[in-house]
């Protein structure tokens, strides 16, 4: 868009969000192990608690939802402060090639995790054959190109901002009608920002988008390359919001605001949400359509909600320049890249070990996250990597150099 209301300053808040919204996906990888029903994770826990399936269920709701919306935020800052054509090579840059390299890299790290997953289930662990599998998937077809990676959310963000891109080409070139229609998102947005209904407003078109998905709550969509829709739309929804919320600075206040009410609804969707899910399991229930539909609304609801709860307790609790909060905003998006086989193996490391659940996933996620921390700053940060993830090299903080 190209009028807005100039917006350029650095957020230190939602730069925190974010770096929540992806070190809160590697808390949530690390309790898959620990849940009480096998989901075809590459290994299962001998310890486990529904504790555990409670919090699986709400964080994945609004976590990757969350992150895409700031992306958008941010994305619409950056393609005006840059341009479009530095913003689409540096898109480029920070997405695709992260995506490329990536999967080039952790593919056959993950295999290799995920035989050795099963290897430990059935007590028989061999570590070469695992290790030639896992060099062998290098040789998939392409078509597996997403599978067995946690790689697609770039694939996804690519194809999102590559759409808002082409909309934003094509109506900018009959201008009557552009500046009709960005009055009138401009219009509709600020008063659903600032309207208590926000949320129940929101929830409705992704519990359509739900309705279509393969199970009962957010799909995650790294079977394929061709484009899963409802995901597509539901994320590709979150990141535009995000990029039209850019253009007017009060909206994402407005959107946070915190207030009783919202946490009220939050726990109610929460409540639903959570005594519904077991019911899935359950397809002939007499009345499992209308258990379905109060599912996928109340999760919808519970996504909205979070979403606006955690940017509005981040604004008001970290609006405000932190070195430590500065450093993990930085690190966040290496952290995430990097984690997954890495929390695997410690999952399986761990999986036979007699102790309490909760022990056991706390060293799971702060290993990873400790271990990632160290390579982050020794390897990544002050070198090509980091400019590449980053946008520029930054001075070593926990091994500085002289």
């Amino acid at each position: 868009m190209d009028t807005y209301t100039p917006h350029n300053t650095r957020q230190d808040y939602l730069d925190a969000v974010r770096a929540f919204a992806l070190l809160l996906g590697i808390v949530f990888h690390a309790c898959l192990s620990f849940l009480p029903v096998y989901i075809g994770w590459a290994v299962m826990d001998i310890s486990t608690s529904t504790v555990v399936g409670v919090f699986a269920l709400v964080s994945h709701s609004f976590r990757m939802a969350l992150f895409f919306l700031l992306a958008g935020f941010f994305s619409h800052m950056s393609y005006h402060r840059k341009g479009g054509a530095v913003f689409l090579k540096s898109r480029l840059l920070r997405i695709a090639l992260p995506f490329v390299l990536g999967w080039m890299l952790l593919r056959p790290l993950l295999v290799f995790a995920w035989v050795m997953g099963a290897q430990s289930m059935r007590g028989d662990v061999s570590l070469w054959p695992a290790l030639q599998e896992g060099a062998s998937s290098m040789l998939a077809a392409s078509q597996s190109l997403l599978t067995g990676t946690h790689l697609w959310f770039l694939y996804y963000l690519l194809l999102v901002t590559l759409s808002v891109l082409c909309v934003r080409a094509l109506t900018v070139r009959f201008q009557p009608a552009y500046r009709l229609l960005s009055k009138s998102l401009d219009a509709a947005l600020a008063w659903l920002c600032h309207s208590p209904l926000v949320v129940l407003a929101l929830a409705v078109p992704t519990a359509g988008c739900m309705w279509l998905m393969g199970q009962w709550g957010l799909d995650t969509p790294d079977k394929s390359l061709v484009p899963h829709w409802p995901v597509y739309c539901i994320y590709g929804g979150c990141f535009t919001l995000g990029w039209l919320m850019h253009r007017q600075s009060d909206l994402i206040p407005a959107f946070s605001r915190l207030s009783w009410q919202k946490l009220l609804v939050a726990l109610t969707a929460i409540v639903v949400t959570i005594l519904t899910s077991p019911y899935e399991r359950q397809p002939g229930h007499p009345h499992i359509v209308y258990i379905a539909l109060a599912f996928k609304f109340s999760y919808s609801v519970m996504m909205w909600s979070l979403i606006a709860l955690m940017i509005g307790l981040f604004r008001h609790y970290l609006d405000r320049p932190n070195k430590v909060i500065r450093y993990l905003a930085d690190a966040s998006y290496w952290l995430y890249l990097i984690h997954l086989p890495i929390v695997i193996w410690l999952q399986i490391a761990f999986a036979e070990v007699s102790w309490h659940w909760g022990i056991k996933w706390a060293l799971v996620f702060g290993i990873a996250i400790g271990l990632s921390l160290v390579l982050y700053d020794l390897c990544v940060r002050s070198t090509f990597i980091g400019a590449t993830l980053n946008g520029q090299r930054k001075n070593r903080a926990l091994f500085a150099v002289g």
